[in-house]
């Protein structure tokens, strides 16, 4: 998965990040973008694509975890977005800025 994403100009940071909030499958650079990305695989459509697995609740926890991972490591002011990569019939496919979360500073 990683060398596929660095072959598309993704900077590999972290895989399986976890955090009392939840995980975050991987994280990455690209351009001056970090990308917190959700992967989900599919042998099949019967349960919905891989976007849709990801629901709301699911994308709150993403987005908490990324709010942690960046306080953690003193990462502010930093455009983020939120990419789900989808594994079906044994393709890939990147949906970026797949969900929003807006990060702000207090």
């Amino acid at each position: 998965m990683g060398f596929y994403l660095e072959q598309y100009g993704y900077e590999i940071v972290a895989f399986n990040y976890r955090c009392p909030m939840g995980e975050i499958d991987l994280i990455a650079k690209e351009g001056g973008v970090l990308v917190f990305c959700e992967v989900k695989y599919r042998k099949d459509l019967h349960c919905g694509s891989a976007a849709e697995a990801v629901d709301p609740r699911k994308q709150r926890r993403i987005w908490r975890s990324a709010l942690y991972y960046l306080t953690v490591h003193g990462i502010g002011d930093v455009p983020c977005r939120f990419d789900v990569i989808g594994i079906e019939d044994g393709k890939i496919s990147v949906i970026k800025n797949a969900f929003e979360g807006e990060i702000s500073w207090i």
